[in-house]
């Protein structure tokens, strides 16, 4: 059985350690992990093939596969994700909003580190550098618990990442990995406060439900991508179907794909159509309103529980809408608070949209596949808060660290 307390304890030894590293050590060591993750290319590929042949042999689904496969090029983008994580400003010991009070105090913030940070995620292996990356140049120790499905590729990652920081004089403990991944294991996990500051899952809505449910550790909850695009009748056609083709099928098993689309009846029987032609290169199956099954037949009838679902999965729910007011009103009840955009041609309609909807990225004629903490220049992520406490959106550094009062004084007392 995996020793938990013997981890935590590591963390937290390991964690004051961090706090006080230079700046400079940090990015050595980050760009060290990124230069050793590229030349040990051939045994990343190795390991994930085993987790994939499992996958596959279990019967999951493709857009899952997706999200556990491992390829040069995404061995690469880890390893560029850390680089770009070493070239950012290290906000640890940042000073913000000095000010003297009329005593003569001088009172001001200085950011730091959250300390141990636990992170519970399913497949997405790339999850595992990103996490060490973010936590590590913020000064925070990282306990990782990765699914069943991606043990092989999480363990050849962190071992990999560990031999990068004792070749730099840097203790491997601020990276450790779980391997046991009972349901057992992780119950006792959330329940490391002793041990763990802050914990955040990353994966599906079960995971996540029961992490914020089961945890006595406080949580930054990383939503489901239930994302909507709405075509305003205002819309470009060929933009619109431009940006519904990437957002659906550019990669289904992530969290910021479009899984509804919103219609304005005006512009339905001009966009769907051609939107039905440019979809049926990657055999998107639709299901739709009463409206939409009108304007291209064949497609299956969308149920109350379609608008509500994240499929991740080559599906997409379409609802047709006579005005902005209810495709705003449709969003807000069924988003999950991820990811939604817009497509219009009307600027009053897109601050309204931008306005109105409540969502941690909402968008204005661009995919909503962009809700990433590398495409918004973080250089990673550590997963996309559909919270609004603490962080929200994509949670790059400054979302791992708080902040602590610093007060100089000259022998000021209480009266």
């Amino acid at each position: 059985m995996t020793d938990l307390i013997q981890i935590g304890k590591q963390a937290k030894e390991t964690e004051p350690v961090l706090r006080v590293l230079p700046s400079a050590d940090k990015n050595e060591a980050l760009l060290t992990a990124a230069a050793l993750l590229e030349d040990r290319e051939e045994a990343l590929l190795a390991a994930n093939e085993q987790d994939i042949r499992a996958a596959e042999a279990n019967g999951m689904k493709p857009g899952m596969v997706d999200r556990l496969r491992l390829t040069k090029e995404r061995i690469g983008g880890m390893a560029e994700g850390l680089r770009q994580i070493a070239a950012l400003d290290d906000p640890i010991g940042e000073v913000t909003g000095m000010k003297r009070r009329p005593n003569g105090l001088l009172i001001g913030q200085q950011r730091v580190p959250l300390g141990v940070i636990g992170i519970i995620y399913e497949s997405r292996p790339n999850v595992t550098a990103d996490a060490f990356g973010l936590c590590f140049k913020t000064g925070n120790a990282v306990i990782l618990k990765g699914g069943s499905d991606a043990l092989n590729s999480n363990r050849a990652i962190v071992g990999i990442l560990r031999e990068a920081l004792a070749s730099r004089g840097v203790t491997g403990d601020a990276v450790q990995l779980i391997e046991d991944t009972s349901r057992e294991t992780t119950a006792r996990f959330m329940k490391m406060n002793e041990y763990v500051d802050v914990l955040i899952p990353r994966g599906g809505a079960g995971l996540i439900r029961a992490v914020v449910n089961g945890s006595t550790i406080p949580v930054i909850e990383t939503g489901t991508g239930n994302c909507h695009i709405y075509v305003d009748e205002s819309a470009d056609i060929q933009m619109a179907v431009d940006i519904i083709f990437n957002a659906k099928t550019q990669r289904i098993g992530v969290c910021n794909a479009c899984e509804s689309l919103v219609v304005h009846e005006n512009i339905r029987e001009r966009l769907l159509p051609k939107l039905q032609e440019r979809l049926s290169q990657k055999q998107v199956e639709l299901r739709g309103d009463e409206a939409v099954r009108r304007t291209i037949p064949g497609v299956k009838e969308a149920t109350e529980e379609d608008w509500g679902t994240e499929y991740l999965d080559y599906i997409l729910s379409i609802k047709t809408v006579a005005s902005l007011d209810e495709a705003i009103a449709h969003i807000n009840r069924y988003n999950t608070g991820h990811s939604e955009a817009i497509i219009t041609q009307d600027y009053a309609h897109a601050q309204r949209f931008l306005n109105e909807i409540d969502a941690a990225a909402v968008y204005v004629n661009a995919s909503t596949r962009f809700t990433d903490g590398f495409e918004f220049g973080f250089g990673a992520e550590i997963g996309i808060s559909t919270q609004k406490l603490h962080a929200r959106g994509p949670m790059g550094l400054l979302a791992l660290t708080s902040s602590k009062y610093i007060i100089y004084g000259n022998g000021q007392v209480r009266p």
